[in-house]
């Protein structure tokens, strides 16, 4: 063999060397990234990655404020519920039943969060104004069952149950509003495609919610880790598929938005560092139901309510208002 077609070789080998080994690294950080993602146990690997994708929820001047209200609602909050939902997922919920209630509303919340966390600031509001309040702890979060979160693919169905579960319990004949916030609001944002939601729904409440899986997860890739998503979707499809049966685009917040017959308040922080305010903006543009949008200058991811706290409460009662004795339009 001729020395030049030996090394043409050896660097042959060693580039296809190299090429495997970069495409076993980066199938290790897919797999990781959907892990995250998705699974009940976070991985230990992605401590420092989830630092970087959700440096908004770090902590600030008003961490103890937040935590604060936090344990004040675990301490108001008496009644503990649980459902099995449509796949034999026990679920947990915690019920506050107001004195005189004026209607009720199912609450979810958001990824790698808790119900006190994220609903503790605006709790006292909801209590005052006549609201009983069902906490969801979403699936393979909390005390909830499931191994894997569904990015609101799965736990539409999840919150159609919580719905149901309220008629049973009081609730026939009252308003129900459904609210959510960060994956929670996607999920009452989709939960509006379900065909059996019963018609005493009449308002979601949607505090900076994200479009699809596949574009927040898009998003983090690219904005936050520089990471090109494009050439992982296949490998991030089939994780997705055999963790809950989905594909990450699926379902959006933009397939139910395009028939939703429920009317919708939007809520976003201008200054969200996590789920960028323009999906809200395109869930807005996409609702066919009446709707309303309230953009909080300033605001960080899930902060709207704690920056523009009258502003808010102001066009949250509003929509009641509107909503509290006007049932949605039937579903074609």
């Amino acid at each position: 063999m001729k020395r030049k077609t030996k090394k043409v070789l050896v660097a042959t080998g060693i580039i296809a060397s190299a090429a495997a080994a970069l495409a076993c690294v980066s199938n290790a950080i897919t797999n990781g990234l959907v892990r995250e993602a998705l699974d009940r146990t976070e991985p230990k690997s992605m401590k420092k990655t989830k630092s970087r994708m959700m440096n908004s929820f770090s902590e600030s001047e008003n961490a103890k404020l937040l935590s604060e209200a936090s344990r004040k609602l675990e301490e108001t909050v008496t009644e503990t519920v649980t459902i099995t939902s449509f796949d034999d997922t026990e679920l947990t919920g915690h019920m506050y039943r107001a004195e005189n209630t004026k209607r009720f509303i199912v609450a979810m919340h958001g990824w790698r969060s808790s119900w006190s966390s994220d609903f503790g600031m605006i709790a006292p509001f909801w209590h005052d104004n006549g609201c009983s309040v069902l906490y969801v702890e979403q699936r393979g979060q909390g005390n909830s069952g499931g191994d894997y979160m569904g990015f609101g693919m799965v736990e539409r169905f999840d919150c159609l149950e919580w719905v149901k579960w309220l008629n049973a319990n009081g609730a026939e004949g009252y308003p129900i509003y459904l609210a959510g916030i960060s994956m929670g609001a996607s999920t009452v944002l989709m939960a509006s495609g379900c065909e059996e939601l019963p018609e005493n729904v009449h308002g979601i409440m949607a505090d900076c919610g994200f479009t699809s899986a596949k574009e927040i997860w898009k998003h983090v890739a690219e904005k936050k880790l520089r990471l090109s998503y494009g050439l992982r979707k296949r490998q991030v499809d089939a994780l997705c598929r055999a963790r809950i049966d989905m594909d990450a685009d699926s379902y959006s917040t933009l397939d139910a938005m395009k028939t939703n017959k429920i009317p919708v308040m939007f809520v976003h922080g201008a200054s969200d560092g996590f789920v960028p305010v323009e999906m809200t903006y395109e869930n807005y543009e996409a609702c066919t139901a009446p709707k309303k949008i309230l953009i909080s200058e300033g605001a960080d991811h899930g902060m709207s309510y704690l920056l523009s706290r009258d502003e808010y409460e102001k066009t949250v009662k509003e929509f009641w208002e509107e909503c509290d004795n006007t049932a949605p339009e039937p579903k074609n």
